[in-house]
């Protein structure tokens, strides 16, 4: 709805021969409340430039959606606005295109929808997480260790309960852990909370003793990060070596791809999984390591069941026979 006007200088009037500037001068107007002006250009400067001028975290995806949620999702370009913001995390971008779709975040026009405006869902992480920790304390665990945290969304949840006295959170990745550090505020952190969290670089697919000792690992969405010819390495770490009494995993469901309109057939939901398992590829799995290694375990689903292809997410509750 606003009027863009550009025109273009060259790039020194004494030297004509140089050509054109490769900047333009913009000017946009309409009659809109400030406030929504500044919402769309938050939005539109980075799309505009082609690039943000610092380091993308997935806490880009709730700036996004703060900013642009009201009318981002029924912008007749949202796809390639979404994109170009998140330019080179497409993953990102994807993500957004769920949340808007999935979440029902926006209500365009309320004088015409008379229906009350639904209340906003959880993200697909927040559910994991969230069904993840309430799996951890119903198993009774006081001691936990997220195997691939990243960037320690998981660990960050666990230390702020009051059940579990030690949380260990271990990563290949050394500059995962350095914003992991970040996202605790480990510098800043208190003796007692400080005292209750270890931090470790480390592999799960070569032996390490200090995986070992804790009542329950949390491994999140990182199997599928694994090559197939490691994952026996990967298994025999996590559910014989370490061995804790509750193993928690959860993993994409590749069947419920068809619903990601975004996605191409066949394509994986991230550009580094290795694989994606279906509902039965991945019972067959969790029934080959209870047998295996001495576990019993507990499918359940994740995030909202379309009837068809089932949950987004799968996740099994593996615990220990005595």
């Amino acid at each position: 709805g606003y009027t863009v006007s550009t025109s273009k200088n060259t790039l020194d009037g004494k030297f004509p021969e140089w050509g054109d500037s490769p900047y333009i001068d913009l000017e946009i107007s309409g009659n809109v409340r400030l406030a929504d002006l500044l919402n769309h250009l938050y939005v539109l400067i980075p799309v505009f430039d082609r690039q943000k001028h610092y380091f993308i975290s997935e806490d880009e995806i709730d700036k996004l959606i703060s900013h642009g949620g009201k009318w981002l999702s029924g912008h007749p370009a949202r796809n390639e606005i979404i994109y170009r913001y998140f330019l080179v995390k497409k993953s990102y971008a994807r993500n957004t295109l769920n949340r808007l779709t999935i979440d029902d975040v926006i209500d365009d026009d309320a004088e015409e929808n008379e229906k009350k405006i639904p209340e906003k869902k959880l993200s697909l992480n927040m559910q994991r997480l969230e069904a993840v920790k309430n799996a951890v304390l119903a198993s009774g665990a006081e001691s936990v260790i997220d195997l691939g945290c990243g960037e320690c969304r998981l660990t960050k949840l666990l230390l702020d309960q009051k059940q579990i006295r030690k949380v260990a959170a271990a990563d290949v990745s050394a500059r995962e852990l350095e914003k992991a550090k970040t996202r605790l505020h480990y510098d800043t952190m208190n003796e007692h909370r400080k005292n209750k969290l270890t931090l470790m670089q480390a592999s799960l697919t070569y032996r390490d003793k200090r995986f070992s000792g804790y009542d329950c690992a949390c491994v999140i969405e990182v199997v599928e990060h694994i090559e197939l010819l490691r994952l026996p390495a990967f298994e025999r770490n996590v559910f014989e070596f370490a061995g804790a009494k509750t193993v928690i995993l959860t993993t994409p469901n590749r069947e419920y791809n068809d619903n990601y309109e975004f996605l191409p057939e066949g394509q994986l939901r991230h550009n580094d999984h290795r694989f994606e398992w279906t509902r039965e590829d991945f019972r067959q799995w969790t029934e080959y390591i209870c047998q295996k290694f001495g576990y019993t375990v507990v499918i359940t689903g994740i995030g909202d069941d379309d009837g068809v292809h089932g949950t987004p997410t799968q996740m099994g509750v593996f615990t220990k026979c005595v």
